[in-house]
């Protein structure tokens, strides 16, 4: 009888486990490090804590399986908060945030220097950023998983690098086929 309550114990502890899968979620600087050994792009999540569609993303898209499993394979992922109190160190230069004001922290609060470099003005963002540390394209708004899917399989299969032009855009997105499902 014992044996049956611990081997259940055990397949709800591992059921739990598999379910709660999560984006391996790292700082700019380790994913600059671990570019060094192991190049990959990095998807940066550029959030601030009071948006509320930064907190669908988090719920909706960044938990489900797919998602999950096709970052963690194929990216380095990185939680920038947009209006935080960290340093960055990009390409020699150093971005703060000097009007960073601690008891703004849950509130609107002055935008990280980062923040201003990539020109992100909205709220979420998904930087995409190359094996160089070039930035790709920032993706602004919330995106359910399939939206995230077509930049996801575009950047990491480096069919962005042959599309000149809106309209070879346009026939990308015609054509893209979605496959994550919606379900987390």
């Amino acid at each position: 009888m014992m044996k049956k309550i611990i081997f259940g114990m055990f397949v709800v502890f591992f059921t739990i486990n598999i379910s709660a899968q999560e984006i391996n979620w790292i700082t700019f600087e380790e994913a600059v490090a671990l570019q060094k050994k192991n190049p990959k792009k990095i998807m940066m999540d550029v959030y601030t804590n009071w948006c509320g569609p930064c907190k669908m993303l988090d719920r909706n898209t960044f938990q489900n399986k797919d998602v999950v499993e096709y970052v963690n394979a194929n990216f380095y992922a990185v939680k920038f908060n947009a209006e935080g109190n960290s340093t960055i160190t990009y390409k020699d230069n150093t971005f703060s945030n000097p009007g960073y004001d601690a008891s703004k922290a849950n509130r609107r609060n002055s935008p990280h220097e980062f923040s201003r470099f990539l020109q992100i003005r909205a709220y979420p963002t998904i930087a995409f950023f190359d094996e160089e540390l070039r930035l790709i394209a920032p993706i602004t708004g919330y995106q359910n998983p399939q939206q995230l899917e077509l930049y996801l399989k575009l950047f990491k299969s480096d069919e962005y690098k042959s599309m000149t032009s809106q309209e070879a855009f346009n026939e990308y997105y015609k054509n893209f086929k979605p496959s994550f499902g919606q379900t987390k």
